[in-house]
């Protein structure tokens, strides 16, 4: 039985332009980045003279995110899906101050689909980002708290 959520692993095709950013801009730590390669990596992916860097993260919260850049087995620039794409869509993060938030990752480059929303409901505001390799991120705002 699962008894807890570890990890999401990204692949980028920038590493030190991906920890800037979920580091200097969303607060995430580096818990550890490593080179990978040689017969475990191999038989855990299921590909040959894998050769890959990479960096586990820590959000305020403990949750972590995994940032994986392959040396040996490039691919796309970035996700090339949409909101409504099968599969992995997006990543959803609990912030403070979503207006605050929104402002940096804009002078970071970032881009919105729209500007933040208020649920019909009341209860959080929120936006959709394009963030590095084009993943989109969902940011909520919990009001009234």
């Amino acid at each position: 039985m699962i008894k807890s959520f570890r990890h999401a692993g990204i692949v980028v095709a920038d590493l030190e332009r991906a920890l800037a950013f979920w580091c200097d801009v969303l607060g995430f730590n580096v818990q550890r980045k490593m080179l990978e390669t040689g017969p475990f990596i191999d038989a855990l992916l299921g590909m040959k003279d894998v050769e890959v860097t990479t960096a586990k993260l820590a959000g305020p919260d403990g949750n972590q995110v995994e940032l994986l850049h392959f040396h040996s087995h490039p691919s796309l620039a970035g996700w090339k899906g949409t909101p409504s794409t099968t599969g992995l869509t997006h990543l959803a993060f609990t912030v403070s101050d979503l207006d605050s938030l929104c402002i940096r990752l804009a002078d970071a480059g970032v881009e919105f689909f729209a500007a933040p929303q208020i649920t019909p409901d009341g209860g959080v505001k929120v936006v959709y980002a394009i963030g590095p390799e084009n993943l989109l991120l969902e940011l909520v705002e919990v009001m009234g708290k």
